[in-house]
């Protein structure tokens, strides 16, 4: 599953379906990617295309369900996990918004379900603005909406539109070669740091290979999910208190929510050093506003083995900032770039690389929200738990959001690897609690945690010296009828696991491969 999303949680009753069509509908003209689908050319050449689709209908995409009673967090987190376990229709615009009704305290839900192909966490934000109010007064654009939809591309016009865009991507070499040429000492320096960039991230996978955990092994189609709440006031204390960013902060924070995973799983953690994949964003300033990928990663270690919280952050903040003053990012832009030129089997082999549990164990993605309430037809936004994506074999990733004030965690886990994701969400609540009474000068608390029922825990594996090594996986189950979502009257249709696409009259969409939190999947 390439698709990644969020909750939205608001205030006060729901819309009716009909209020929230026409109130989508009318947002619609500001992205106009959501009416168009992926063409295939024939035989595989080139990548695929963007094209508008013809049958659009956004009934089919905004859907409406309610929470069985009580309507408690606990089962708006099971309809999320069912949602996200189900394939977009590859024939059809890729994404859904569910408009989810019943939700406790007199509130409403609203999750978002998106291919990351179409937009990245960056670009994600701009869109969320797009979407929503910044006033409880809710103001439709003052614009006529004449979207036709443009014919659909032939079998041959496809393959003439490839063609013609490696045309173009050739006949710009000579002018890129002349403008290298004009500043020699300025191109050999930048070849010289990418090269090195390039180096450095080979390396890393050969040098210090992301160790045999839990985490990584074959995972199924099925996902559970958690959130944990926060406060970005906390995480800045601990940051003016010890020093580093509010990012180091929270990978720190993650490091510590492992360790105690690790530890009720009754594996040793000695000497361990988990690898998590970090997204950055190569998106210039002027693409601000433009829907596609453009992001990278990269491999940064989460030392587990460290108990004291404070010395585990300040590792953290060391590696970070070597990070930063290396050439990795620079290198894996140049990467990203060359997909430009590559076709679509060198790219394939590129995701198969880059989705290899030799690289890293987990995916960790910081994704800055605004910083000002948002209204959905007057109704205030109160909390965005952001949901990533699996990728490779890796059976959890965690997305966090800043909004409002508030840094929110949504965890994303495979259904039968990590029956006891809660046990990560404890973590995260009690490393950050850590972290803050140490920055307070407090005593430190543990997590109260509120469940409306228990997670179910894996058996802890016997103690040895040696490294724990990840199980066989048992067969994937489907989840229980419990975990069906209710009131849900719209089946979503599965696709088939062909990579995105580009643009046929058009723009070339960011091909994934594995770039992301929310990235890639090898083809199979």
């Amino acid at each position: 599953h390439m698709h990644i999303g969020g909750v939205a949680i608001f205030e006060g009753p729901p819309p009716t379906r009909e209020q929230f069509l026409e109130h989508v509908r009318a947002r619609l003209p500001l992205v106009p990617r959501y009416r168009q689908k992926i063409a295939v050319p024939p035989i595989g050449l080139g990548r695929q295309r963007w094209v508008d689709d013809p049958s659009f209908n956004l009934e089919y995409h905004v859907r409406q369900t309610a929470l069985p009673r009580p309507g408690d967090e606990d089962k708006l987190r099971r309809l999320t996990a069912r949602i996200f376990s189900q394939r977009l229709d590859r024939t059809k615009p890729l994404w859904e918004m569910w408009l989810v009704e019943g939700l406790s305290r007199e509130r409403f839900a609203i999750i978002s379900k998106v291919h990351h192909s179409l937009v990245d966490g960056v670009a994600g934000v701009d869109l969320m603005t797009t979407l929503f109010d910044m006033t409880r007064v809710s103001e439709s654009p003052q614009q006529d909406d004449p979207w036709q939809p443009r014919p659909e591309p032939s079998p041959v016009e496809l393959s003439a539109a490839t063609l013609s865009g490696w045309t173009r991507a050739l006949m710009s070499l000579p002018w890129r070669a002349a403008a290298a040429a004009a500043q020699p000492a300025r191109t050999l320096t930048a070849v010289r740091d990418t090269l090195e960039g390039i180096g450095e991230l080979a390396l890393t996978g050969l040098r210090s290979p992301a160790p045999d955990t839990p985490l990584n092994l074959h995972i199924g189609p099925h996902r559970r999910v958690a959130f944990v709440p926060a406060s970005l006031a906390d995480l800045k204390t601990i940051k003016d208190a010890f020093g580093g960013t509010v990012n180091d902060v929270v990978l720190a924070v993650v490091a510590g929510a492992m360790a105690r995973f690790f530890h009720r799983r009754g594996l040793r953690v000695e000497g361990l050093e988990l690898r998590a994949a970090v997204p950055i964003s190569i998106r210039a300033r002027d693409h601000d506003g433009a829907l596609g990928n453009r992001i990278t990663q990269v491999v940064t270690p989460l030392p587990i083995y460290i108990s004291d919280p404070v010395q585990r952050l300040r590792r953290v903040t060391r590696e970070m900032k070597g990070l930063k003053e290396s050439k990795q990012a620079l290198g894996a832009e140049a990467i990203a770039e060359a997909e430009d030129f590559a076709p679509p089997t060198i790219l394939a082999q590129a995701s198969r690389v880059n989705f290899s549990s030799r690289f890293y164990n987990l995916l960790v993605t910081n994704v800055p929200g605004p910083q000002f309430p948002l209204y959905v037809m007057g109704r205030q936004l109160e909390l965005i738990f952001p949901v990533a994506f699996l990728a490779g074999d890796r059976a959890l990733a965690i997305a966090i959001m800043s909004y409002n004030g508030s840094m929110n965690f949504g965890l994303i886990g495979d259904y039968d690897a990590l029956p006891d994701i809660e046990i990560i969400a404890e973590g995260i609540e009690d490393a950050l609690a850590e972290l803050l009474s140490q920055a307070r000068g407090e005593r430190p608390r543990r997590s109260a945690r509120r469940r409306t029922s228990a997670p179910r825990r894996a058996s802890p594996a016997p103690r040895s010296k040696a490294r724990a090594r990840p199980r066989r996986r048992p067969t994937a189950t489907t989840p229980t009828d419990d975990t069906a979502p209710a009131g849900d009257t719209t089946a979503t249709p599965a696709d088939t696991p062909t990579p995105p696409a580009e643009d046929t009259n058009t723009t070339p969409v960011d091909t994934p491969n594995g770039r992301s939190s929310t990235l890639a999947q090898p083809p199979a």
